[in-house]
This record gives structure tokens, sequence and C-alpha cells, in this order.
């Protein structure tokens, strides 16, 4: 197995979010399979490798970059180009193309079809996010009748829905960084997500959505938009519910309902299975095998199968409408 190096803008607060922790967890994970390193790129942190360093050590043909920060992928992947590069897809839509000699490992279904469409003739896999052994239902009293988190909520959620909710139930605003968000969702009775506004603002899509799932672990009921990655796993009516649902009324007399009848949600072991830590590494070791055994062959493989350009599906339209217009010019004559 060849060293792998995570690629990452830098680790201080100003790059917290979502797609850091999930490519720190990925790390971790592939660290019980091969070497593997956090780089960072543009900022350097204490005691971690910095990209300009590690382009000068000699043999990183036995190597493996692997770029994932959306907005940098595409000078990155230029920059990189003479190594061997492999594209972890948290979201889809930021617009570039990437070679077919870059293997793409996405983090749901959705970014998986979106790159099979875009890029059909590169290697292609899917390896989910994981959902840490911390997220279980610790039957619990739930003391909070409905949980929101501020960030990623949209205007609808933080200015109509909470004010006409917030006379009926106890509700939870949360605006900070929570250290264990599994505690708050085990005594939570409603979780509510509604990332669509968000998702559409910045241009691109909800690359998985981690907090519904994790929501859903721990017995939490959960309202939530059903956008991009979040359509890999959750299912309205059977494991969730669809929130923004035509009007303010219905969502409020949908979420009541749900509070009142104090249920926890019932989610089967086997969808929360594909998540954990056992499925996920037994998915990255045979990944990492075929992407190996891909660089291995790439010095040898000479003929690439032909790109489809925007001016061969041209071509191929143009010859599908002269077939047709054939077709009805035997039928008239």
């Amino acid at each position: 197995m060849r060293q792998l190096y995570f690629l990452l803008p830098g680790l201080s607060r100003k790059f917290a979010c979502g797609g850091l922790w999930a490519e720190l967890k990925t790390l971790a994970l592939a660290q019980q399979i091969c070497p593997a390193q956090v780089v960072t790129y543009r900022q350097r942190e204490p005691d971690t490798l910095y990209l300009t360093d590690v382009l000068k050590q000699p043999s990183l043909e036995e190597a493996i970059f692997v770029i994932s920060w959306g907005f940098d992928v595409r000078k990155l992947a230029q920059q990189l180009d003479a190594y061997n590069l492999v594209y972890h897809a948290h979201s889809s839509g930021y617009g570039f193309r990437l070679s077919p000699r870059i293997p793409i490992i996405t983090v749901s279904r959705n970014t998986l079809g979106y790159w099979g469409q875009r890029s059909p003739h590169a290697l292609l896999y899917y390896l989910p996010n994981q959902i840490s052994d911390q997220f279980c239902h610790r039957h619990l009293d739930r003391e909070i009748d409905l949980l929101v988190q501020a960030r990623k909520s949209s205007t609808y959620l933080l200015n109509s829905l909470i004010p006409a909710l917030q006379d009926h139930c106890r509700v939870r605003l949360v605006d900070t960084y929570i250290e264990d968000l599994s505690q708050l969702f085990n005594q939570a009775k409603v979780y509510l997500y509604d990332s669509a506004e968000y998702w559409a603002q910045q241009g691109v899509s909800e690359g998985f959505g981690l907090q519904p799932l994790e929501a859903i672990a721990c017995g939490c009921q959960v309202f939530s938009s059903i956008n991009g990655g979040l359509s890999d796993y959750l299912d309205p009516g059977f494991n969730c519910h669809k929130i923004a649902g035509y009007s303010l009324d219905f969502d409020v007399q949908r979420i009541l309902k749900v509070i009142r009848s104090n249920q926890s949600s019932q989610v089967s072991d086997s969808l929360l299975a594909e998540y954990r830590t056992d499925n996920i590494l037994q998915r990255l070791r045979i990944i990492l095998r075929e992407v190996n055994e891909f660089f291995d062959s790439q010095p040898h493989q000479h003929k690439p199968i032909p790109p489809l350009t925007s001016l061969h599906l041209a071509r191929l339209r143009g010859q599908a409408f002269w077939r047709k217009l054939q077709g009805r010019l035997r039928r008239s004559s």
C-alpha cells in the first residue's frame, strides 16, 4: 500500500466544518490500513507536514495525494498533475472536470451519480461518512422538545417556523460549537434540519448531511430537507419527516403531533450498519487495494478511452438527427 497524504488547507478553527471533521475521520480509518498523514497547503500547522516541503521529498511515486477541499480541487489537481491523485468527493456542483487518471471516492451515492455522469471514464467508488459509536440511543429522559442548530438553517426555519413553535414547546437553538452532540440528540424529541437554502446559496450540493443521521441513531425524530446527499438515507414517512411541507401551519401541526406522541425514532440496524466503522473499514481496504493496483498499472496504459467532450456529444446528436431524417425520407418515398 502506498503512503497516503490527505491534503487540507489547515487545521485551525477558521477551517472547522463538517468536511474537515469527516476528512480527519477518514484519515484515522486509513491509518488502520496503511501509512497516512495530514498535509496542509494554505496554513502551516504545528507538528504537521506542509505541501511545499513534501513535494521536495524523493520517491513520491510511492505516495498518493488525497484532495477533498472542493473550491481548491481544480488548482490542486493542476499543481499535482505529475503525481498519484485521488479525489475524495463530498459535495458536488463545483463545475470543474477531472482527468480520468484521478480515481474519485464519493461520500454519498448522490455524489457518486454526479461523477458517474461527469467523469464516466474515471474509477469511481462509494465510501460513506462514518457515524461514531457514541451516536446511539441511550434511553434518557428527553427534556428538549425541539433541537435546532442555527448554522445552515434556512430563513424559513429560523424566522417563521421556530417562532411559531416556541409558544407550544421547549425549543433549544444551538448557535455555538457543541463538544458532544450525541448527548443533545439523546435529550431531544425532535431535531429540525433544513439546509436546502444554504447549499443553494453556495451553488453546490449537501455532500452528506451527518447530523440528521446522527440524530436518528440517537432515537431523535427528524424533520429535514431532502437535498443532495441527505437523499441517500432519509426516507420521509419511514425514518424521518420532510420539513417545509407546503405551509407553515401544516409544518407546525405535524411537528407538534410528533412531539406529543413522545415516541423515539425507529430505525433498522441495517441502515446504521452501513455507516459504522466495521463496514467502512472493509470498503476502504477494497478501495485502496484497487486504487494501488490502478497506479501500479498506469505507466503501462497508453491508450485511455476517448473523453466524452462537447464536440463528441454534438457529433452523436448530429448522427442521430441524420438517421431520423433518413428514416422519415424513406417512409415518405
